[in-house]
């Protein structure tokens, strides 16, 4: 791992059995809240994607709203938020999709993107991947080309980097974590 990714990856908290027991939830507060590990985050992602040609960045509610809008205003893109049912007011489109503790809906506004549109995809974390292959098949349905996914932290166990990976679509985490 690289330094600058340990850095971040050593200020993510970890908390214990939430939302359900069992889990152990990598909180990136802690990261949000230090001004020079949430600069290090948005700079490591910036000199990622400043040379790629994108049109815009998709946040996937709500921690993917945080990181996808700075960085989106970096880059000088769009920002288009994929938000979880019932909270966009204009025209949607849904998807359902299943968490590793239930099941759960994400929607996008039907005139969020247009087609051929070249987006990123962000979120803090995948872990079984369905809130992300989601949101893509979303983009997707709307004419967009996901040109890559990326989260702050992987949880490969769960299997969703995998499930990212299969529909093609590239994958990038700042950071890993194992189980345990």
């Amino acid at each position: 791992m690289q330094p600058n990714a340990e850095f971040i990856r050593e200020r993510i908290r970890t908390v214990p059995d939430w939302p359900t027991p069992g889990v152990m939830f990598r909180d990136i507060t802690p990261v949000l809240q230090d001004p020079r590990s949430f600069r290090l985050l948005i700079d490591l992602l910036v000199y990622r994607y400043m040379n790629r040609r994108l049109d815009l960045v998709a946040g996937v509610d709500a921690r993917g709203f945080i990181v996808g809008s700075v960085l989106s205003y970096e880059l000088n893109l769009g920002f288009v938020p994929v938000r979880k049912k019932g909270k966009l007011p204009y025209m949607t489109l849904a998807e359902e999709y299943q968490l590793e503790y239930g099941s759960a809906t994400v929607e996008m506004h039907a005139d969020a993107v247009r087609p051929g549109q070249r987006v990123l995809l962000i979120d803090d974390l995948i872990a079984t991947g369905g809130t992300m292959v989601a949101a893509m098949k979303l983009l997707q349905r709307l004419g967009a080309n996901v040109i890559e996914a990326a989260t702050i932290i992987d949880l490969p166990y769960l299997g969703g980097s995998d499930a990212v990976r299969a529909t093609g679509t590239p994958l990038f985490s700042v950071c890993t974590f194992d189980k345990n």
